[in-house]
């Protein structure tokens, strides 16, 4: 009988930072370390991975369909090599009418997009984790508006996949303030912030959706986050958790400011 599969929400770092000059090759090799071995701690190889990514979202909520999607190179100011980077992993037409099928069955409005790309929330990361790009992957977008309760129902409906050899993937960042990179001042909010969600994580299911929907009156919250899209993968990934209890597996700090990894299984 196949395992149920994690649910994790991941830092996806900052734009394609594993491939241009970002800061200190040190500060980068926690998050490079972490993403490459993340697929490997796994009890087995996914058959498809599910990327709910920070960088885009709908008014309905859009799953990509298309069986090659292409780049979308979704940063400006980089070197060109920035703009020849590809992942062309298969897309996952499929997975996509599944987890519509799912969403459709929980009340929300969906929709297809055949010929959106993979934006950097997904390409960047998972160019680390599967390098060879050999693992189908279905990218979801948010829901415009930024509803927490929303986003954890979203998780609801698709934990379903889990039990189907598909690994979702929340892609954020768990501290999101671009004025506060590099500065001396996110140091002590962005701690502030972490230690609130370490324990959000670990809170048992019904507390923690509690602590979630309620995320905006958390220590420092929205100097971390003066926009939610980088947090609410996390949402995605905790309404996927059934009734499991969360851990922190890595963490570290990113010009200046800790940013955290969470999963569930």
């Amino acid at each position: 009988m196949r395992k149920r599969f994690p649910a994790i929400y991941i830092p996806h770092g900052g734009g394609p930072w594993p491939f241009v000059d970002l800061g200190p090759k040190e500060m980068w090799a926690p998050l490079d370390g972490y993403l490459r071995s993340m697929i490997g701690a796994l009890p087995e190889r996914p058959k498809a991975l599910l990327v709910v990514s920070a960088h885009w979202e709908e008014k309905a909520v859009t799953l990509m369909n298309g069986a090659r999607p292409p780049m979308l190179y979704d940063y400006f100011g980089f070197p060109d090599n920035a703009y020849a980077l590809e992942w062309p992993a298969p897309g996952a037409p499929a997975l996509a009418e599944q987890a519509r099928a799912l969403l459709d069955a929980a009340g929300f409005d969906t929709a297809l997009d055949p010929a959106r790309g993979f934006d950097h929330g997904t390409f960047v990361p998972m160019m680390l984790a599967v390098p060879n790009a050999d693992i189908p992957t279905l990218q979801v977008s948010l829901l415009q508006g930024l509803d927490p309760g929303q986003h954890l129902a979203l998780g609801k409906a698709l934990a379903p996949l889990r039990d189907e050899g598909v690994l979702l993937i929340g892609s954020g960042s768990s501290y999101h303030n671009m004025r506060g990179f590099g500065s001396p001042r996110a140091i002590e909010p962005s701690r502030r912030f972490d230690a609130w969600l370490a324990e959000t994580a670990v809170a048992a299911p019904q507390e923690r959706e509690d602590r979630l929907v309620r995320w905006a009156e958390a220590p420092a919250a929205r100097e971390c986050h003066p926009r939610e899209e980088h947090l609410l993968p996390l949402h995605v990934v905790s309404g996927a958790a059934h009734d499991e209890v969360g851990t922190v597996p890595f963490h570290f700090d990113m010009m200046g400011a800790r940013a955290s990894a969470v999963q569930f299984g």
